[in-house]
């Protein structure tokens, strides 16, 4: 069962076509694991949240509870929870910039403040800040994730913008590196002028930011090794048993793959009842169809089905049933 798969791992990614229940499944993922006494961090990088209202409950940009030990088997005495926060991409953009900003004023001399400041106000909407921001909280959690819980499991946004993060730690790290070498052979230069009699009053401005440039180096290259080393991260891919959520399945499983990221297990969600009249009958069968082909391109990864649950799923009691098809419930 899925919640088996999972047991070792540090960091879950679930994602998929939008609209194919990712964020209840991580969300049944996390409480099922809190349910046998782990400590989870559920995360939302999905600008269109909605583990608030999967909940009931207000969800923001740092960690709050959202099911303590009294919510997942009462009487049980287990001392697992689940606490959620959303990525909030506004609030992460602003707090990235006004940190270069800061470093800006620090580091560059006086006359440059102003250039550098209309800079950033064009980079606000350039392509990449967004993604790059989000990634700085990404990595964040992760390391909130290593320090004070048993697992973070991270609701996705729609499969195109989650391939772009992931591919952006190995992307940051090279042009970080390539930054660094530049100040290496700056620093030599400027070595050289000083041993000629030239000034030396930017040492400590080179380095302080060589101490910047390889703390962000070293914070994505963790991130990276952690997400492609498959032994603490996997990645649950969730869809429906149609068309085209299958087809770009396919396609993400390729993509990951090719970025070195486990993908752990499939998640067929939302499946027809074979016994429910004609109608659902003959969906069902087509169903089958779909997922035979998906079986045949990916032969060795675990496929779970999961069928169409009556009723909302909305808090805990609906999350714990979904959570008890995933896996084992608590004994």
């Amino acid at each position: 069962m899925l919640l088996d798969l999972i047991t070792s791992r540090r960091v879950v990614f679930v994602g998929g076509k939008g609209g194919v229940g990712k964020t209840s499944v991580a969300a049944a993922l996390a409480l099922g694991r809190a349910r046998s006494g782990a400590r989870v961090l559920l995360v939302s990088t999905d600008p269109a949240h909605n583990l608030g209202h999967l909940w009931g409950r207000p969800v923001g940009d740092e960690p709050v509870r959202l099911a303590g030990p009294g919510d997942l088997v009462p009487g049980a005495g287990t001392a697992g929870h689940v606490d959620g926060l959303e990525i909030d991409p506004e609030r992460t953009v602003e707090q990235h910039l006004s940190a270069v900003a800061e470093t800006m004023r620090r580091l560059l001399p006086e006359r440059m403040h102003a250039p550098a400041a209309r800079h950033l106000q064009l980079a606000r909407q350039a392509p990449g800040t967004h993604e790059s921001a989000v990634l700085e909280r990404i990595a964040e959690a992760v390391e909130l994730g290593e320090e004070a819980y048993d697992l973070v499991v991270f609701d996705t946004a729609p499969s195109g913008h989650t391939l772009r993060l992931l591919a952006l730690p190995e992307q940051l790290t090279s042009w970080t590196e390539t930054l660094l070498a530049n100040r290496d052979r700056s620093e030599r230069f400027g070595a050289a002028v000083r041993g000629l009699g030239g000034g030396g009053g930017e040492t400590d401005r080179d380095a302080e930011l060589r101490r910047i440039l390889l703390r962000r180096r070293n914070r994505f290259s963790r991130l990276r090794e952690l997400v492609t080393d498959p032994a603490r991260t996997g990645f649950v891919l969730v869809l429906t048993a149609e068309l085209l959520p299958i087809a770009e399945t396919m396609e993400v499983y390729e993509k990951l793959t090719g970025l070195g990221v486990d993908v752990a297990a499939l998640v067929a969600n939302r499946r027809s009842p074979g016994d429910a009249g004609e109608l659902l009958d003959r969906r069902r069968r087509l169903e089958d169809e779909h997922l035979a082909r998906l079986r045949q391109r990916i032969p060795d990864v675990p496929l779970l089905d999961v069928p169409l649950l009556p009723g909302d799923l909305v808090g805990t009691q609906a999350l714990a049933a979904l959570a008890d098809r995933l896996g084992p419930s608590p004994s």
